[in-house]
């Protein structure tokens, strides 16, 4: 029925998406979701290119960054991406992910990903380790990562600025100013306090 897989994906998408009336959040993973899978590159891939000018507009499409599991992630290879695919890609990130090996549990801060990041997201999901507790570190590092961001994100319209102003004010960030290391010793040391919190309830 179709030509190429592209098209029958984005045909069942749209066809989705128009019938659950077009939501405001409707996600759309391609095949080719990393630098690695695309041949011979995001921006020369003849499956992306159908993908982008395919799909519509409204639907969110995940990305991982150059590989499943991303050390760095550029502005540069975002605008590229963003270009092929005509929208800012949502990035699923797998920094943290250890469903391919539950004997490995990473525990440090969010770092790798290069500042300013923001103008070229539309959205940012983590996937995280698979044992709850070992998330601590990077669920609160990420917070902190984000906040840096939207304080240094400064685009007129941009609706999250009052949010970053109220965050920067309770939290004492200052703008683009994320360290992994500080953020990391912020993360322990609110760490430790939940511990201990949790420690002297009754029952534990």
């Amino acid at each position: 029925v179709f030509p190429s897989l592209a098209q029958a994906q984005a045909s069942v998408a749209n066809e989705v998406y128009r019938e659950l009336g077009q939501p405001s959040i409707f996600l759309f993973c391609p095949t080719e979701y990393c630098s690695s899978l695309c041949s011979p590159s995001p921006s020369q891939s003849c499956y992306l290119l159908t993908i982008g000018q395919e799909l519509l507009p409204g639907i969110g499409v995940i990305w991982t960054g150059p590989k499943v599991v991303s050390q760095e992630l550029s502005a540069m290879l975002l605008e590229e991406v963003e270009g092929v695919l005509r929208r800012r890609p949502i990035i699923w990130d797998n920094l943290y992910a250890n469903d391919y090996d539950c004997r490995r549990v990473f525990l440090g801060p969010y770092t790798g990903r290069a500042p300013g990041l923001m103008p070229r997201l539309h959205g940012l999901l983590l996937n995280p380790n698979c044992e709850l507790q070992a998330n601590f570190i990077p669920i609160h590092t990420l917070g902190s990562w984000f906040r840096s961001e939207l304080g240094s994100y400064a685009r007129p319209d941009h609706t999250g600025m009052e949010t970053a102003a109220a965050l920067e004010d309770s939290q004492g960030s200052e703008e683009g100013s994320y360290s992994p290391q500080d953020a990391l010793e912020l993360a322990l040391r609110d760490w430790v306090a939940e511990i201990n919190r949790q420690a002297l309830e009754p029952g534990r």
